[in-house]
């Protein structure tokens, strides 16, 4: 597995890293951009945007199609950037690596391939209060075509799972475990790999939802012994359009394919086709090749910083924010989850969340306002929405400072 070990024992300085980011040197109502709505999407890095470029610009093919010099050239370095995702992720192969649009494809390429063939009348479906709609959406589709239901997993008032209540919600039909490995609302840890563990217990396979994990900690599915891991590539400071599924290759080759089209073929006739090997068959059409190149030098970005260094960082800006939103009376701060990444939620009382961030974003502060798209979630909290603040390692002290006097300066328009 490869990882940048290098930097990690010193402070990081996101001021020196912000450099690196061409967007923050943008000016927003007359302010310096202060951005925390990382959990949505992450900026880029200008090593991500030249990659993307200079494939443009110089080097584009299509891929896996040409015999002359540039569509070589141009497999060679997608080929190399599913490598460089397989080690990231610590796969066994690359073979296990597939390239899709996102993390909502990937769940959906899971559930109609793997769910059409697996799921039947009665079959449960295990997911958590806290999931995403694209972990939850997905699911409901296929469930209403096989017949299969949804089990949830209730989250506590701390907004953390419960493992007694996970483990009571297990049954006999239970075919899969799918589930979030960080909020993306309330940025709690789930206890991911205890969850592996009761599901492995039961010979019931499990989906991990990285899409908030990966730009926060380093990832190994071998080590986390889940059987579908999924992330987005603009959530890890890459391109939009590419995110990633990696499964087991023996999964994976059980699986029929999700899409039927040119790349993913080996032979055509009327009568019959025949499917190519892994990764490609599920890669139908022609792919997001320069979004490809772009996360792997995003990742290559992100393991020259170091996650134990981000981690550091980010602890510190997150318990500062926690520190100065406690301290004005009319904040709210949803979620006490023990263990927490990245992300904080607040309401203010008797201001409209949308409202507080109209505010902040006159003050050049950009958070989300909100339901997340975690509606249940929401709803088990009795809100319709939170005001959502988020840190990336370029992210400082005064950030979060202009945060809290921002939300300051909310109650003072609204409430006098």
């Amino acid at each position: 597995m490869s990882r940048s070990r290098a930097t990690a024992a010193a402070p990081l300085d996101a001021a020196r890293i912000r450099e690196d980011f061409p967007i923050f040197g943008r000016v927003v109502r007359g302010k310096p951009l202060v951005y925390l709505d990382n959990a949505n999407s992450t900026q880029k890095p200008r090593a991500v945007i030249d990659v993307e470029s200079r494939f443009y610009e110089s080097q584009y093919s299509n891929i896996h199609r040409g015999v002359y010099l540039l569509s070589q050239e141009a497999t060679d370095l997608y080929d190399r950037a599913r490598e460089r995702v397989a080690r990231f992720l610590n796969a066994r192969s690359p073979r296990e690596i597939v390239f899709v649009r996102g993390t909502t494809e990937a769940i959906n390429l899971v559930a109609s391939s793997w769910g059409r063939t697996r799921l039947t009348e009665g079959d449960e479906v295990l997911i958590s209060a806290m999931e995403h709609h694209s972990g939850i959406v997905p699911w409901q589709m296929i469930c209403r075509e096989t017949g299969a239901r949804l089990r949830v997993i209730p989250v506590d008032d701390d907004g953390e799972i419960d493992l007694a209540a996970a483990e009571a919600a297990f049954t006999a039909r239970t075919r899969i475990l799918s589930v979030i490995h960080v909020s993306n609302a309330l940025g709690t840890v789930n206890p991911v790999k205890a969850l592996v563990c009761l599901a492995r217990a039961r010979g019931v396979p499990v989906l991990l939802d990285g899409a908030q994990t990966i730009s926060h900690r380093s990832v190994d599915v071998q080590d986390l012994g889940c059987d579908f891991y999924v992330f987005s590539g603009h959530k890890l400071f890459g391109p939009t359009g590419i995110g990633v599924l990696w499964a087991r290759e023996a999964i994976l080759d059980a699986m029929p394919p999700y899409q039927g089209g040119g790349n993913m073929i080996r032979t055509v006739t009327f009568d019959e086709t025949t499917y190519a090997p892994l990764p490609f068959k599920f890669e139908a059409g022609t792919t997001n090749i320069a979004g490809t190149l772009g996360l792997a030098a995003a990742i290559d970005y992100v393991d020259s910083i170091g996650y134990d260094a981000i981690a550091a960082h980010e602890a510190r800006l997150v318990a500062s924010m926690i520190e100065g939103l406690s301290a004005i009376p009319e904040v709210r701060l949803i979620g006490r989850p023990k263990e927490r990444v990245g992300v904080v939620s607040l309401v203010v009382d008797g201001v409209h969340p949308h409202d507080v961030g109209t505010v902040l974003d006159l003050e050049g502060v950009a958070v989300r306002a909100g339901h997340h798209c975690v509606q249940p979630l929401m709803s088990r909290f009795g809100l319709v929405a939170t005001v959502r603040a988020s840190v990336a390692f370029y992210n400082t002290p005064e950030d979060v400072a202009a945060l809290v006097a921002a939300v300051r300066k909310s109650i003072a328009v609204f409430r006098g």
